[in-house]
């Protein structure tokens, strides 16, 4: 009775938390396009006390110690050698129970030993391929976990993380200097130039470019605790496609002939994802899609994949015991030839 009724606290409290206005919206939206999944999907969403958070070693201050002790929670590996080109030097540790790490303190000088994230989040980064010497551009960086995480995967030539607006901006810088030794730093521009104007600014620069589009973070969108700026930003949603798609233009502009592009969001939205890609794709002859199938089925341990009708796209539902995502993810080519 006891542990009943100590259940039924958080649950009653995280309920009043929930933004109707943004629940019915996407009730309305996601029935429609995830079908019975949403079910599922909905209930986790709604429930952060089912929600999974994943534990990225940091090799430049590599937690020997820590790595034994989740091996001793029964925490294991995300797809250690499973795909051809998942690095080695990238260590990310799961648990199928929702346990949260408590997170490092920012401390001046000391180099933390781990990040937090949303396991579904690193597949953008692997999709990349990224390889020693490359110059990669992360078009719309910030809080930085996706820079870091490439960090993990190779030694770049030079990467570039670009973020538009300032406050993200300041917790990107902190975020790097928080995991990344001053050595490396040196590779490391920061900029905060408008994603946009990216391609004119550095065309043909770089050989892998990540754009993690603004989209409707859905997530945190249902958790809005002000219901008024909630209704206006789904007034504004119907709008997102479009800087998506001036985005990836940029991007593209800024991609290298035989270079690869990854985008992702962290939302369901069938407008915001495959729609935006297809549209990529009918607009340029220069740009492929990338078949990105085997990366689903090397996952499908660790994570539930919804159809996206796209060879080059995949899109992570959070399920039951794998409440990772949501994240749409697409892989592109630009060509040789115009």
């Amino acid at each position: 009775m006891v542990l009943t009724l100590l259940k039924a606290k958080p649950e009653r409290k995280l309920a009043k938390q929930i933004c109707k206005v943004v629940l019915d919206h996407f009730e309305k939206q996601y029935s429609k396009e995830l079908g019975d999944a949403w079910n599922t999907v909905r209930d986790i969403l709604t429930s952060p006390s089912c929600w999974q958070y994943a534990v990225l070693l940091n090799r430049f201050n590599y937690p020997f110690e820590l790595e034994k002790d989740l091996h001793l929670k029964g925490y294991h590996s995300l797809l250690q050698g499973s795909l051809p080109y998942y690095p080695k030097s990238m260590k990310c540790y799961l648990s199928r129970t929702p346990h949260r790490m408590p997170s490092e303190r920012h401390q001046t000088g000391n180099l933390k030993k781990y990040y937090l994230l949303n396991a579904a989040s690193l597949l953008p980064v692997l999709a990349l391929e990224l390889r020693d010497g490359e110059k990669v551009l992360d078009l719309c960086a910030a809080p930085g976990g996706k820079s870091l995480a490439l960090l993990q995967c190779a030694y770049p030539g030079y990467l570039h993380c670009n973020e538009y607006d300032s406050l993200r901006l300041r917790w990107l810088r902190q975020t790097l200097e928080s995991f990344i030794p001053q050595p490396l730093v040196n590779v490391i521009k920061v900029s905060e130039l408008d994603g946009r104007e990216m391609g004119d600014a550095q065309p043909e620069t770089f050989d892998k470019v990540l754009v993690d589009a603004p989209c409707s973070n859905d997530r945190s969108w249902l958790f809005s605790s002000d219901s008024q700026k909630a209704a206006c930003r789904i007034s504004q949603r119907r709008n997102l496609p479009l800087l998506q798609m001036e985005l990836l233009r940029s991007a593209i502009k800024a991609l290298r002939p035989g270079g690869l592009l990854v985008y992702s969001t962290c939302t369901l939205s069938k407008a915001e994802n495959q729609d935006v890609i297809s549209e990529v794709l009918n607009s340029y002859s220069n740009i492929m899609p990338v078949d990105i199938k085997e990366m689903a089925r090397t996952c499908s341990r660790d994570f539930t994949f919804a159809p996206t009708g796209q060879e080059c796209g995949l899109l992570v539902i959070p399920d039951k015991g794998k409440a990772w995502g949501p994240m749409y993810v697409a892989k592109l080519k630009k060509s040789w030839t115009t």
